[in-house]
Parts: C-alpha cells; structure tokens; sequence
C-alpha cells in the first residue's frame, strides 16, 4: 500500500485481513451512504472503490489481498499443525526428565535424532524394574499428552528394546522399527540403529557410539533415568 511504510504499513495489512473475510468485505468497508446514494448499485460502488475513485486512503488491490490472505492462513495452519504435533506444547513442565523429552520430541518426530530413553524404578507391586526405551518410536504408539501433562507416567514395558524385572529376574528383548538388539555380544547390551547402521553401547564405562551423546537426568519421577541421543546424519 502506497504512502504508508514500516510498522504501520505492516500494522494497517494486518488489520484488514484480521477484520476482512473477503476482498468484497474489505471494499465495502469503504463506501459510504452517499455513495450508494447516488450509484444505486452496490457493484459498481465496489469497482469504484477497487480502481480508486472511491474510498478513504490508498486501496489494497485484489491479488494482494488474496495473497496476504492465502499466506496468514498457511501460517496459521501451520502454527495449528506443528502445536498438535508436539505433545510437549503448551505444557508448564517443572520436572527435568519432562523438560528433557520435551527438547527431543520434536527431533525424535521428524527423524533427525534418535533418542534410546533407560528408566529404572519401582513397579506397582514394588518390584524394580527398567528398560531402553525407543523414544521415537514410543512417540507414535503412545499418546504423550498424558506423560506432559503428568497424568501418567512413562514407564517400562515388557515390549521395550531391553525390560529387566530385578527381583524376578525376568528379561524381554524386542527389535523396534528402529533399533536392532544385539545381546549375545562380549561388549554387553548394544543397539544397532537401523537408518544409519551406527551401534550405541549403553554401557555407562564405554564409548556410547559415534553420533552419540549419553545423559544422565536428574529426577524425581523415577529411581534413574539416562537418555542415549543418536544423531541421525542424512545423505546428501
């Protein structure tokens, strides 16, 4: 729009695509009583106001109008699509494991990281238990809303990569859409990502991997937690 520049500029756009649902509104907010007065005809009052010869100020043409218009609502769709994707979104998280699967969700989502999560705590029975948990693979099976908002908690099952029940001593391994288990290896327990062939060893003395970075997570929601982050590098 001519003659107005900079913030106002941005200011006034933004006001007429929040205030206009089509171009045909936006025009008739600019003619008068007189104008109809005279014309009699509301459609020609429009195209006087759309070539200029009617209205207050500059006029917004058309195309621009559906452009601006087309592009604030991808925007907003967008923002719409990507705050339903992340179940972290909008969460007042106070504890650091929440906040610690909240920073990797995203990444986890869109295949760029591939995060192993190892929990170890106390069953409803009492029993200790823990697994390796396939964080982006949780991601598409469970609904994380629950564990963000704090009405559930994560915990380990029998269908994670490794579950371990201490005092019954009973063991479950399950290869995952992402992650092959090695358990029959003289480096112990190791997981061999299935995207990049790269082999995270969670042994807490050992080198975890390349691409691999192991962090402990202090908590109060569980007995231990560690978080195995394998970037995942695309090629080119």
């Amino acid at each position: 729009m001519a003659g107005i520049e900079g913030e106002d500029a941005s200011a006034t756009l933004d006001h007429i695509l929040t205030q206009f649902n089509t171009y045909e509104d936006y025009l008739d907010s600019q003619i008068t009583t007189q104008d109809l007065y005279y014309l009699e005809n509301e459609e020609m009052a429009r195209q006087l106001v759309e070539l200029g010869f009617r209205g207050s100020g500059e006029v917004l043409k058309r195309e621009d109008f559906i452009a601006r218009k087309l592009a604030a609502e991808a925007s907003r769709l967008s923002e719409r699509q990507q705050q339903k994707a992340l179940a972290s979104a909008g969460k007042e998280l106070k504890d650091d494991f929440l906040k610690a699967l909240a920073e990797r969700e995203e990444a986890n989502r869109n295949g760029k990281m591939s995060s192993i999560i190892f929990i170890r705590d106390h069953n409803f029975r009492g029993q200790e238990v823990s697994a390796y948990i396939d964080y982006a693979h949780r991601l598409k099976v469970d609904e994380f809303e629950v564990y963000f908002s704090g009405k559930k908690k994560l915990f380990p099952r029998r269908s994670d990569l490794s579950f371990y029940n201490w005092d019954r001593n009973i063991c479950c391994l399950n290869s995952s859409p992402n992650y092959q288990v090695i358990a029959e290896n003289v480096c112990g327990l190791l997981f061999k990502n299935k995207s990049d062939r790269k082999v995270i060893n969670v042994d807490p003395k050992a080198y975890p991997g390349d691409n691999t970075t192991r962090t402990p997570i202090e908590t109060d929601l569980y007995l231990q937690v560690v978080i195995y982050d394998h970037v995942l590098r695309r090629k080119l």
